[in-house]
C-alpha cells in the first residue's frame, strides 16, 4: 500500500503522541482527536482495503510501526458478522469509516484464571465518523457486530502490532479465556507498508 500525504500526516501525529507520553489514557484521548479529524477530513481508504470476507471479519494492516510499537488497521465486517468476545492487551482507538457497528462491552475479569459469567457493561451503536476509545488495559473486553445492510469498515489504532500479539477470547457464559493471535489479512495485490523511516 502506498501511504499518501494525508495518511502520513496522521501517522506522524500518532508517532509524536506515543513518543510524548506513556499514559495510555492521554494517548487514547489525543489519538481519538486526531482520528476524528482524519475521518472528518474525508480521507479515503483504497477500495481493496474495504473489502469484506464472507467467512469472518478481516484486519488489513495500514501501517505497523518499527518494532511493533503501534499499528494502524482497516477492520472490515460483512453484514451480520460479529466478533467473539475478546480483549486486546493494549490500548486502542476505533473510528467508523463506513457503515455502523454495535459494541457489546463487558467488565474485565480482575484476576487471571477466575471463571464465572462475564458482567455486561453496556452496548452502543457507533456510526460513520464517530470515534471511540475501544480499549485500555484496564477496560479491555468487548464484542463487535456489523449492523445495517452494508459492510462496516473501521479505522483502528492500537498500541502494539495487533496482528502479532497474544490476546484473550472469552466465553461470556463461563468467563473461560483462551489465548489467540489474530494475524493479518491482505488482498493478494496489497503488500505490508514499509516503516516510515525506511523511505
Amino acid at each position: 500500500m502506498k501511504i499518501d500525504g494525508t495518511l502520513q500526516t496522521f501517522i506522524d501525529d500518532v508517532e509524536a503522541i506515543v513518543g510524548d507520553t506513556d499514559d495510555e489514557h492521554q494517548i487514547t484521548e489525543r489519538v481519538a482527536a486526531s482520528l476524528s479529524a482524519l475521518l472528518a477530513g474525508g480521507y479515503r481508504l483504497p477500495p481493496e482495503l474495504t473489502r469484506p470476507s464472507d467467512e469472518h471479519h478481516v484486519n488489513y494492516p495500514l501501517y505497523i510501526a518499527p518494532g511493533g510499537g503501534w499499528s494502524l488497521v482497516s477492520v472490515v465486517w460483512n453484514v451480520g458478522q460479529r466478533t467473539p468476545v475478546h480483549g486486546h492487551e493494549t490500548w486502542g482507538v476505533a473510528g467508523i469509516y463506513s457503515g455502523a457497528e454495535r459494541e457489546y462491552r463487558y467488565e474485565k475479569p480482575t484476576a487471571a484464571g477466575t471463571c464465572g459469567p462475564l458482567t455486561p457493561a453496556g452496548e452502543h451503536v457507533w456510526e460513520r465518523g464517530e470515534v471511540t476509545v475501544c480499549c485500555t488495559t484496564d477496560d479491555d473486553v468487548h464484542s463487535v457486530a456489523a449492523v445495517g445492510d452494508v459492510p462496516t469498515v473501521g479505522i483502528h489504532v492500537y498500541g502494539a502490532d495487533i496482528g502479532a500479539i497474544e490476546r484473550r477470547s472469552y466465553d461470556p457464559a463461563t468467563g473461560e479465556a483462551h489465548w489467540f493471535v489474530s494475524g493479518w489479512n491482505a488482498p493478494p495485490e496489497v503488500e505490508l507498508p514499509e516503516p516510515a523511516n525506511a523511505r
